[in-house]
């Protein structure tokens, strides 16, 4: 039997590279889309680059001729859409490329397919930000939708385009309501990774902080009462790949049915730093600290709040269990403890 083909769009990144290599695992011939800009940032996928079964192809969401060429020439089985702007600070900054990318650029994917190559099973990577201001705690794939970003007005565009795509014109696409996953290959600008790097240069300047010296600036974040819905992304790739292999195209959540805050987070991390035990909070509002004797470990800076927050988010994943046989394996302190001993042993000064 052929081997299967498979097109992912955003292949460089976090869930890209970790999809590229459970599909190279499960035997298919893996193409990945990659925007010209990033040639430069493929860290993620240098360890499969020269894989036999491996191609990369330039392409842009906003550009559908491109898009177009590729999918005639490929006629892939399986097509992962999971390239985006997917930075919600980032969004406000940038609403019209965040839609021109997120929203258009699905629309174009949809569009060639339709046109070229209707066999194709398509998976849209849509986000648990699409609930925003909570109707309902747990959110299932029935909650209603209120985002609160530009970047989860354009995803809901995505959701909506693509359940469009499946009514209209008997295709088969999936919706994917992730909830925030996370690991050592999160970006840099993401809070969570913010905290993982951040306390790693702290702990790899410990012995001049343990003289009471403030050698490098404290890390600065947001709201640390914010609460998430943290999973492991390895496990969450495996959830994408198992929708196409359901008779039809649905929408589904995946998420680990808990829910964290960010200060949660930042104590979970601290427990395998230098610091273990030896921080105490002071302050309230803004004004609030993480200090080491008179050191600043952590400080709030307002420029990092969202114009409207998400206070909460925290996903139901009765449906993917039951439907698809899949629930995560690794634990919220699992996966700081990854991400942390990551950063730490990676020698950040």
């Amino acid at each position: 039997m052929e081997n299967k083909t498979a097109l992912i769009t955003g292949i460089t990144g976090q869930d890209g590279s970790y999809l590229a290599e459970f599909l190279l695992g499960k035997g298919y011939n893996v193409h990945g889309v990659m925007r010209r800009s990033s040639s430069f940032n493929t860290h993620r996928i240098d360890h499969i680059y020269s894989h036999p079964r491996l191609k990369l192809h330039f392409g842009d969401m906003t550009d559908a001729f491109s898009l177009d060429n590729l999918i005639i020439d490929l006629q892939p089985d399986e097509l992962y859409h999971l390239a985006a702007q997917s930075h919600v600070h980032v969004s406000f900054e940038l609403p019209k490329y965040t839609a021109e990318v997120d929203a258009i650029g699905t629309l174009n994917l949809l569009e060639a397919i339709r046109k070229h190559s209707k066999h194709t099973k398509f998976y849209n990577a849509c986000t648990s930000e699409l609930f925003g201001k909570v109707q309902e705690t747990p959110q299932n794939e029935n909650t209603p939708f209120y985002p609160r970003s530009p970047y989860g007005v354009a995803k809901l565009y995505s959701y909506w385009i693509t359940k469009n795509y499946r009514e209209a014109y008997d295709l088969f696409v999936a919706n994917g309501i992730l909830f925030n996953h996370e690991s050592e290959r999160r970006g840099h600008t993401f809070v969570t990774r913010k905290i993982t790097l951040g306390l790693a240069k702290l702990s790899n300047n410990y012995p001049l902080v343990q003289d009471k010296k403030q050698v490098i600036p404290p890390l600065e974040l947001g709201n640390l009462y914010s609460k998430r819905d943290w999973g492991y992304a390895p496990d969450y790739v495996e959830g994408m790949w198992r929708m196409l292999q359901q008779d039809k195209g649905e929408e589904f959540v995946l998420a680990t049915n808990e829910t964290h805050t960010i200060k949660e987070f930042i104590e979970a991390a601290l427990e395998y730093t230098p610091f273990a035990g030896k921080t105490k909070w002071e302050g309230e509002g803004i004004e609030e600290k993480l200090m080491y004797d008179n050191i600043v470990l952590i400080k709030i800076n307002p420029k990092y709040y969202r114009p409207t927050e998400v206070d909460i988010l925290v996903g139901d994943t009765f449906k993917a269990k039951n439907e698809l046989g899949w629930e995560p394996s690794t634990t919220f302190k699992e996966l700081v403890r990854k991400m942390i001993k990551h950063d730490l042993n990676n020698d950040l000064k």
